[in-house]
């Protein structure tokens, strides 16, 4: 980084570059600190296995959307600098080196520390020639049994083109030898994803205690090793595992898309095909074979990564299906509201009260059975709601389908473009359809990302509507390990908002104005620009202007602007900011008001909070924006306001305060672009994880008024 000052006496319109973190760079230090976990002993042993598998999973992804991005961007020689001043090259570079070490960390670390830790107790995952005879035998009988059925080796000469290699796919490059015709052969076996990446060894090992001993072996190595008999008549020479990771992002040219359905199934089919941007082997691969297979894969050697140590470690997720709850986290039970544990009516309660839950220490449940009501109620008219990452088995797309089935009128926005969940969206998508649900997918050029369901119901002569918005996706799976934020209210004006909104998602609307929400692409960046331009004049006026921003990235050069202007002016900023982060905190002068802090522990913080002091009156919005171009332009996006005193109160005192004070799962930003883990060195300080306080205590409960003030923070009518 070059050196930064603070002669400068305003900030210009453009950030300058060392003012600026590289996105990509700042991407790399996420996932540096998720490998931070893997190393951390006070997670229980297969949760740091688990982490390693998140790293090797996040690092899938990134290179088949942002490394594919800087290679297409290379390649059209037209695309501009990064905000921090670099070319696509330049950038491409800079992730390759720092990329190398922290692969190979990641894999030393497992070889050195994490492997001796699971032999201590009692899990072993050994290398193929570390098995006796009798284990080889039964590896053997699996192998005839489970494996070589399954098996299609192809051969590579004259009449046997170079085989495609799909995406993600591990592989066997085999060298044979044709003692016939003294010929040396090539030869490609795909290790089948159908099958374990472990394979259990079921005779255990005996050791002097007769402790039961769980014992894996690598499929590819199990393979290697069975080479002959796919190979009959030939001498195996040489085998060496290889892996290709392909471009994965989608290139949409909506306008000229007549069926966006189906433009979006043959994209997906056509994903397999992208081109190669990673080929990763081992340092046993000589050059001759490496040579072979750049070649055929059509790239070159920057292309090539070589990993001293086993290619696919997301695969090691499976250790955690063994029977050792000793080694995981502790289970919980998330809390069921008060009203819901008493059968209240649901539509009753909301009609009361605001209900805020916070997963996932609030069951996604009380969301299911909102849904679930509405479906079954015979006074609910209609249903409207946008489905993002839904998951298979959808709780949620039931409900809506038994909603159709019970003659509602049900409209859903279904996102197709949801990277990676394109092919489930695509499946749910059709069955709402043939249920007589009215689906849309969305408006042109734009991602729906906004969470939002809104039920209309007939009470006596009148209409009224019921509203959920929240900061994460319908998905009851994952609202088991994703933090996030909803909230159930019937608030007249924010109804009418969602109203308006889903109006101008599934029809023609200029709607530009709402009273209550924000809304991208359009108002939402105006708006927030308001409100921090607003807690800059009120901090002028009142010497107390403060922001604390609560979300998962932040990249636009506009907002980071006017945040280094809030820190010049005095405000008190603290951000906390899961992954990127490309803000420099700390800068004498320019952002010295401002702490930067990352969370990365059991649960994903995933929840978007916004907190405006606002001269003691302070609001709060939430919802599902992160501060990205991508998602202030190109996406529709809502933040709501949080109406009331009292549940303000709760997402500050019990929510914001703990987050601030971690000091277990948390992740300082220094100006330079690196993190250092916040340490409790002092011994009168009280350690704060906050996931684990969120467990323990309620962020807001619902409590009816005769019962009398019994928790921490009332509800109160949503009419007040």
């Amino acid at each position: 980084m070059s050196q930064i000052t603070s002669s400068t006496s305003s900030l210009p319109d453009t950030i300058q570059p060392d003012l600026y973190i590289n996105r990509e760079l700042s991407w790399i230090e996420f996932n540096r600190r998720v490998f931070e976990e893997a190393k951390n002993p006070r997670h229980p042993l297969l949760e740091r296995v688990k982490f390693v598998s998140i790293f090797e999973t996040n690092l899938d992804e990134f290179i088949m959307i942002r490394l594919a991005g800087l290679k297409d961007q290379i390649a059209s020689r037209a695309a501009p600098r990064s905000p921090d001043g670099r070319t696509a090259a330049q950038q491409l570079e800079a992730v390759r080196r720092q990329l190398a070490p922290l692969v190979q960390e990641v894999r030393q670390y497992w070889r050195h520390d994490i492997l001796p830790l699971l032999a201590d107790q009692h899990i072993h995952i050994l290398d193929y020639e570390q098995l006796d005879v009798l284990q080889r035998n039964e590896l053997r009988a699996y192998f005839e049994r489970e494996v070589f059925p399954v098996l299609t080796p192809l051969a590579v000469d004259s009449v046997h083109p170079f085989p495609h290699i799909s995406n993600l796919s591990l592989n066997l490059a085999v060298v044979l030898t044709d003692v016939l015709h003294n010929k040396e052969l090539f030869a490609r076996v795909k290790i089948p994803p159908s099958l374990p990446r472990l394979v259990p060894v079921t005779r255990s090992m005996e050791n002097d205690n007769e402790q039961q001993q769980e014992v894996f072996v690598w499929i590819e190595q199990l393979i290697a090793a069975h080479l002959s008999t796919l190979f009959p008549g030939f001498d195996i020479w040489e085998s060496y595992p290889f892996r290709v990771i392909r471009d994965a992002d989608l290139e949409l040219q909506e306008d000229d898309a007549s069926d966006l359905l189906e433009t979006i199934e043959q994209e997906v089919r056509d994903r397999r095909f992208g081109v190669v941007v990673d080929l990763a082997v081992n340092p046993s691969m000589p050059q001759r074979i490496r040579h072979l297979l750049i070649d055929n894969l059509e790239i070159t050697h920057d292309d090539l990564t070589v990993i001293d140590g086993q290619l696919g470690m997301g695969d090691v997720i499976e250790l955690r299906n063994l029977d050792c709850p000793e080694l995981k986290d502790p289970p919980f039970t998330p809390r069921v509201p008060s009203f819901v544990r008493r059968g209240s009516d649901l539509f009753t309660t909301i009609k009361k009260h605001d209900v805020l839950l916070h997963h996932p220490f609030d069951s996604f449940s009380t969301i299911v059975d909102f849904i679930n009501a509405s479906a079954d109620d015979p006074d609910v008219l209609t249903i409207k709601q946008t489905l993002y990452r839904v998951g298979p088995n959808s709780p949620v797309v039931q409900a809506l389908l038994r909603a159709a089935e019970n003659g509602k009128q049900v409209a859903v926005l279904v996102e197709l473009k949801a990277r990676f969940d394109e092919e489930n969206n695509i499946v749910w998508a059709r069955k709402l359809e043939l249920a007589g649900v009215h689906v849309v997918y969305g408006l042109k050029g734009l991602k729906t990302h906004s969470k939002l369901a809104l039920v209309v119901r007939k009470e006596g002569k009148s209409l009224r509507r019921y509203v959920h918005l929240g900061t994460g996706n319908y998905n009851a799976a994952t609202a088991r390990i994703y933090e996030d934020l909803g909230l159930l209210t019937s608030n007249q004006e924010i109804c009418d908002d969602v109203t308006l909104l889903f109006n101008s998602l599934t029809g023609y609307s200029r709607q530009a104005h709402y009273r209550q929400l924000l809304v991208a692409p359009i108002g939402l960046r105006r708006g927030l620009n308001e409100h921090i331009e607003r807690e800059i004049r009120l901090h002028e006026e009142h010497g107390n202007g403060r922001l604390i921003f609560k979300f998962n990235s932040l990249t636009d050069p506009e907002i980071i602007s006017l945040l280094y202007k809030a820190s010049r002016a005095g405000v008190e900023i603290d951000l906390v900011i899961r992954g990127i982060c490309c803000l420099r905190p700390g800068i004498p002068g320019i952002s010295e008001n401002i702490r930067v802090r990352s969370l990365v522990g059991r649960f994903l913080e995933h929840s978007r909070v916004y907190y405006f002091g606002n001269n003691g009156n302070p609001e709060i919005l939430l919802g599902s924006a992160d501060l990205m171009q991508r998602n202030l332009n190109n996406r529709v996006e809502v933040l709501f306001p949080i109406e009331h005193r009292y549940i303000r109160d709760a997402l500050y005192e019990n929510m914001l305060r703990p987050v601030l004070a971690d000091n277990v799962n948390a992740h300082e930003l220094n100006a330079d672009g690196c993190y250092h883990r916040v340490q409790n060195d002092d011994p009168d300080m009280p350690v704060m994880d906050s996931q684990s306080w969120f467990i323990a205590h309620p962020l807001f409960e619902v409590t009816d008024e005769e019962e009398g003030p019994d928790t921490t923070i009332r509800a109160i009518p949503s009419s007040a």
